[in-house]
């Protein structure tokens, strides 16, 4: 057969499907490796999507998404995210991996470099290797409190860098960037000459501290921000983000949204205007119900020793099971899964400094939660 482009071969894989494939084949696994929410879809928003069926709304809409849809976000963005755009700057996308995607597809040429976390989501250096560029990795260290260093991070770029990602509330770590890191990270980018492509799928899910969008923060339209329905309502399968733009993209957007996806479906999108315009109350009970898992899962490791990163957002904990792991967490991960039935991501799927580390996904049955956390290795006394 002919030969496939030389650049796919350089896509990494995702070492927490291959884990996750791995426990579909096995019975009663106890599965603490997918960032899957564990509460139900509010009922209003499940009625939205079957009116929509009903009426047989299955037509195409407007490349960007309903109208309704699109001006629902931009009052949302106001209202919580302090982010002020006009319609035509957002884009309703196939949940945030296809807004990363578009993201990085409006700004990347073959051979440009674009900095990601390390440890950080799997997706933004297999987005970049799609299209032909080059993920850089900046590391995220324990010693920081997995918090970036910005003079490190300023030693990674070359004149190829094009864009820089961050990730807050992050996935896998939990962290949440304060107000002074965020303006540190604009600030380079705007003297390096940098897009940044902020992830923010987590934004609900913040203890004790405020979200801080990058764009609210943005004065030299630099910012291109990534959202999704997915985690905040539940919605994983349903398939709904979206994309905010810089001002004056809309022709450009029209364009790749069509040669791309055409559209969202329109039942899909019907229930995310219930879902954002409607009552937030399931939104606020999963929060609690995620928190109250955290506090459960950080106190059983602390009676065990075992290390972690103090959860800040996100319904993930990042644990230290190096004692245990012997430099290869990811073969750890797998005997793991084989011998005790739980399933964890090994952190180095996430990038090299995750080495030793485990993310624990909590969105979960707390009796279910705290049963495979026992099983845990803890630290020799």
């Amino acid at each position: 057969m002919p030969e496939l482009a030389s650049h796919i071969a350089l896509v990494p894989p995702s070492g927490i499907r291959g884990l996750f494939e791995i426990a579909l084949t096995l019975d009663d696994v106890n599965l603490l490796a997918v960032g899957e929410p564990d509460v139900p879809v509010a009922p209003h928003i499940i009625e939205a999507a079957q009116q929509a069926w009903g009426r047989d709304e299955t037509n195409y809409t407007a490349n960007g998404g309903l109208p309704e849809l699109r001006d629902a976000i931009v009052a949302k963005l106001a209202r919580d995210n302090d982010v002020h755009v006009e319609r035509e700057q957002v884009w309703v996308t196939i949940g945030a991996t296809q807004a990363l995607f578009q993201a990085m597809g409006l700004i990347l040429d073959p051979g440009d470099e674009i900095l990601v976390p390390d440890p950080g989501y799997t997706t933004f250096s297999m987005n970049a290797r799609m299209l032909g560029a080059v993920p850089v990795a900046y590391p995220l260290s324990a010693e920081r409190d997995f918090q970036p260093d910005l003079a490190a991070l300023e030693t990674l770029i070359t004149p190829e860098t094009k864009a820089i990602i961050v990730n807050s509330p992050s996935n896998p770590l939990g962290t949440v960037l304060p107000a002074d890191v965020v303006d540190d990270i604009l600030a380079l980018a705007q003297r390096h000459g940098l897009w940044v492509i902020s992830d923010e799928v987590y934004e609900r899910f913040v203890y004790d501290e405020p979200h801080i969008s990058l764009a609210s923060r943005d004065t030299d339209d630099r910012v291109l921000s990534v959202f999704s329905l997915s985690k905040t309502y539940a919605l994983t399968g349903i398939r709904v983000g979206y994309l905010v733009t810089t001002p004056g993209l809309a022709a450009v957007m029209r364009t790749l949204q069509e040669a791309m996806i055409s559209c969202v479906s329109t039942p899909a999108q019907r229930a995310a205007i219930a879902a954002i315009t409607g009552p937030q109350d399931a939104v606020d009970d999963a929060k609690r119900h995620y928190r109250d898992n955290l506090r459960a899962a950080t106190d059983l490791l602390d009676r065990r020793g075992i290390r972690y990163l103090e959860p800040r957002g996100a319904f993930y904990l990042w644990a230290d099971v190096s004692h245990a792991t012997h430099g290869d967490v990811a073969s750890w991960a797998e005997r793991f899964l084989l011998q005790e039935r739980v399933a964890v991501a090994p952190g180095s799927a996430f990038g090299r400094s995750g080495e030793g580390w485990i993310r624990i996904c909590v969105a979960t049955g707390r009796d279910r939660l705290l049963q495979g956390l026992e099983k845990l290795p803890a630290p020799a006394s």
